[in-house]
């Protein structure tokens, strides 16, 4: 007796062997079942979609199992053939068809299923699927306990609120935990009962999100979220899908992940609004244009990875499905083209009661991992890096190696850079000596395949490529790549990835100071090429980028001589110098600087609210490149080909804050600062280390323009200006102050430590709050500029002013009035001080000798 041929696998040959079965079934008919079965074909579409009559008018069974295999796909189309076959009086031929099809296709008895017994078939199949997870280390445990509850914030959070930094704890409306009833939250209706279609979970690298992600798809088929809502359930890797070869339909995608090759997917998919679709790592599909532009809008159409994850992500494909994108942090602006009214919810990371919780969790012995959190505690820095999982897995992860070797926990990590090199140069010095050079050897080859990976925008690796470079089967393989299986045409393939994307990336850069002599391989492979490259806020190589700048401080470079056996060339870091300071001339996102004077009517109206990732901050992320270095002359001598830092609609987060600090400390003499549109915090109690308390450094000058300014924040402010004696110039243009603010800076402005010399001001409403600081002109002999160019100055308060400016402890030099409209007599009241103090320079046009300009011409704030 034969054998029955091995079930078929993957969708080329599988389409083959439907075609031959139904031409095999289709000629067993005579002329009149042939004829029957073409006229109850027409009526049979499993989810509403029945091929024209016009195709089926005249064709022979040729025709006919060509045009149901096309149409329909392999196994659907054989299940129409078998169930028409029945009602056009074909049983036997039916049944032939179906004992065919289980031996060639491997078909079990999920095919008689109908999609609501589907339903629990398919959530036993991923709840076994992913009731564990693979450690970094190669080691499987449950879900269940491998899954710390992160922060998530909505996106509609006030102001003050969406600032919270990583490791602070939620309060009431601020980030929660990522529990599941803050999951199921996610597509929860807004006040007027529209639900979200497409919710993106957005973050920085190593975060959590795509173990947030299949955390809720393992819930999902636990049912414990969105029941009654959604059905079916699918985890859509962007990044390995987007890297397969040839096409693929949703529904074959689909397909991959049933337990079967029986599932229902036609009926499945003729109700998209119980599905719901999880796209992980959305920012790696490439930008918009060029031939993958057009999206999919077919289920059944074999289309490419971008195709069909651009088609769901634009709602061109399946339009009532329920999406749940993940994406890094500086990528939601490149998306925003693509997605369809999307609901934006921040992963934040751990607090710092789960920092101690994971802590605990990873060591289980709890002597070591009470004495590991002690120390990380104790670090300021290291523990707020800590916010970060994969960050948090490499510090444990070394800090149990000196453990179990009984070696001091003294070495200190400011930067992530820092810690990622830590574990390197700990696996390094770890290994036997014999086994040195050959692991540094292995390290070196593992570092250009990162690069190769990173330039290319690949994360998957071959079998072949890890021979060719003779890392399969090495130390190396086992500790930073991860086996993975992908069914390919003929055979299962085997691809390896990195054990976190950010790792390649980290190896990536790595990689431009490990080579020989300081003399890349190839032009095209040099430092040049990754730093030209990213030139863009949304490249790929951004955060590459940030790695490099972080390996290039003195004390980074030697430890990877001392730790790779080689010299570090200083042409890498010189490269990145020249690189910052060309960055000086044009930075995109750089705000225009504001002119001072009159301007236009169409200057003044009150700039609208920026969409909030719409466009990344690009000289934020130069000063997060500078920040890495920790290395105060190399960020001294790059911000020197820097006139000044402007930044301009950031919404600054703790570490944004910590960022900018620094880099204000290593600022040249004299440089100024300008926040544009940004959105400033105030100090919680408990972690005071607000923008305002951290910008008392070396400044020249602190400009703030169109920001909200809450009167906390100006609180922080004015603390600042009492210790800050290097700020000579203040600017605070078009800001929303309310009258206890301006209370209180003009408090900060009168302090006897303050050397603020020149004050801009111009306020969008007539404030009563000017008098302040029109007040402060008595007590503060280093304020020797004022401008309140396009204030509101009502007559009293001309009045009041010019009673200060006559006062005896007044050192005014220069009074800038322009564009302010002036009555009769507040001009005349301005005359009498110019002929009082003759050394004070009024500048308005009325006293300047020019008529003042028509009411309708005037700025108005």
């Amino acid at each position: 007796m034969d054998q029955p041929e091995a079930p078929c696998s993957s969708t080329g040959p599988r389409l083959a062997v439907a075609r031959e079965l139904l031409l095999a079934a289709l000629e067993e008919l005579s002329q009149e079942q042939l004829k029957r079965f073409r006229h109850k074909l027409r009526d049979v579409g499993p989810d509403g979609r029945s091929i024209p009559w016009g195709r089926l008018e005249r064709a022979d069974a040729v025709d006919l199992a060509e045009q149901l295999a096309q149409f329909y796909g392999p196994e659907p189309a054989l299940e129409v053939a078998r169930k028409t076959l029945k009602r056009a009086d074909a049983r036997d031929v039916a049944a032939q068809l179906q004992e065919q099809r289980l031996q060639r296709l491997g078909l079990g008895s999920g095919t008689l299923l109908s999609v609501s017994e589907y339903k629990k078939k398919y959530r036993e199949h991923v709840l076994q699927l992913h009731a564990r997870v693979k450690e970094r280390n190669a080691r499987s445990v449950k879900i269940t306990k491998r899954f710390t509850k992160l922060l998530i914030a909505p996106e509609s959070a006030a102001p003050e609120e969406e600032a919270l930094g990583p490791a602070e704890e939620p309060e009431p409306g601020r980030a929660r935990r990522s529990d599941t009833h803050t999951f199921n939250r996610l597509f929860r209706r807004d006040e007027e009962g529209r639900r979200p279609l497409t919710v993106v979970l957005q973050g920085p690298a190593g975060i959590g999100k795509t173990m947030a992600a299949k955390k809720i798809l393992y819930d999902w088929a636990a049912g414990k979220l969105y029941q009654g809502q959604v059905d079916f359930a699918f985890f859509l890797p962007c990044g390995e899908l987007l890297e397969r070869p040839g096409t693929r339909s949703l529904a074959d995608l689909i397909l991959d992940q049933c337990p079967d090759r029986g599932a229902p997917v036609p009926q499945m998919l003729a109700q998209p609004q119980r599905l719901l679709f999880i796209l992980d790592g959305a920012d790696e599909l490439p930008a918009l244009g060029g031939p993958e532009a057009a999206p999919c809008t077919d289920p059944f159409e074999a289309a490419s990875g971008a195709r069909v994850l651009g088609g769901l992500l634009s709602k061109a494909l399946l339009p009532t499905a329920l999406l749940l994108v993940t994406t890094r942090a500086a990528a939601p602006g490149r998306l925003q083209g693509r997605l369809c009214s999307p609901q934006c919810a921040e992963v934040r990371g751990f607090s710092d009661k789960d920092k101690k919780k994971y802590f605990y969790k990873f060591f289980r012995d709890e002597r070591r991992a009470e004495r590991a959190y002690r120390f990380v505690k104790e670090n300021e820095t290291l523990f707020a890096l800590c916010f970060v999982p994969f960050v948090c897995w490499i510090v444990c992860t070394v800090l149990r190696q000196q453990l179990e070797l009984g070696r001091d926990l003294s070495r200190t990590s400011k930067t992530t850079t820092s810690v990622y090199l830590l574990f390197i140069t700990s696996v390094l010095s770890s290994a036997p000596v014999a086994d040195g050079p050959r692991l540094q050897g292995d390290l070196r080859n593992l570092c250009r395949l990162a690069r190769e990976g990173v330039l290319g925008r690949r994360a998957q690796f071959a079998e072949k490529e890890l021979e060719q470079l003779e890392l399969r089967g090495s130390k190396v393989q086992t500790l930073f790549l991860s086996k993975k299986e992908l069914p390919g045409v003929l055979e299962t393939e085997v691809t390896y990835q990195f054990i976190d994307q950010s790792f390649q990336e980290f190896l990536a850069a790595l990689s431009y100071l490990l080579e020989d002599g300081g003399v890349p391989r190839t032009a095209a492979g040099g430092v040049g090429t990754l730093l030209r490259g990213d030139t863009q806020p949304h490249s790929h190589l951004v955060l590459t980028t940030r790695f490099l700048f972080g390996l290039l401080s003195a004390e980074r470079m030697r430890d990877i001589e001392r730790h790779f056996g080689c010299m570090v060339s200083e042409r890498v870091k010189q490269e990145a110098l020249r690189w910052v300071q060309g960055q000086g001339q044009g930075c995109p996102g750089v705000a225009p600087e504001v002119t001072e004077g009159a301007k236009g009517l169409e200057d003044t109206e009150e700039p609208e609210e920026e969409e909030e990732g719409e466009e990344p901050n690009y000289p934020l992320e130069l000063l997060y490149c500078l920040y890495e270095t920790q290395e105060d002359a190399f960020v001294r001598q790059a911000l020197c080909g820097l006139p000044e830092l402007a930044l301009q609609r950031v919404r600054f987060c703790r570490m944004d804050v910590a960022v900018l600090s620094y880099c204000v400390r290593c600022c040249p003499a004299g440089q100024a600062l300008r926040l544009i549109s940004c959105r400033l915090v105030a100090a919680q109690e408990k972690k005071k280390k607000s923008l305002g308390k951290r910008l008392q450094a070396s400044l020249g000058g602190s400009r703030l323009s169109h920001c909200k300014l809450p009167d906390a924040v100006c609180r922080d402010l004015s603390e600042a200006l009492r210790a800050a004696p290097a700020l000579t110039e203040l600017g605070l243009l078009h800001n929303r102050l309310s009258e206890a603010g301006l209370r209180m800076l003009s408090e900060g402005l009168a302090w006897p430590q303050c050397r603020v010399q020149t004050v801009r001001v111009q306020l969008p409403d007539p404030q009563r709050g000017l008098q302040y600081l029109v007040s402060v002109l008595r007590q503060s002999p280093a304020l020797t500029t004022l401008d309140l160019s396009g204030c509101q100055l009502p007559a009293p308060m001309v009045t009041y002013l010019c009673a200060v400016l006559q006062h005896q402890g007044c050192g005014l030099q220069t009074l800038s009035l322009a564009s302010v409209e002036l009555s009769e007599q507040s001009l005349q009241e301005l005359q009498a001080v110019k002929r009082a103090k003759p050394d004070l320079v009024i500048t308005h046009p009325a006293l300047d000798g020019h008529p003042q300009p028509p009411k309708e011409l005037i700025s108005t704030f």
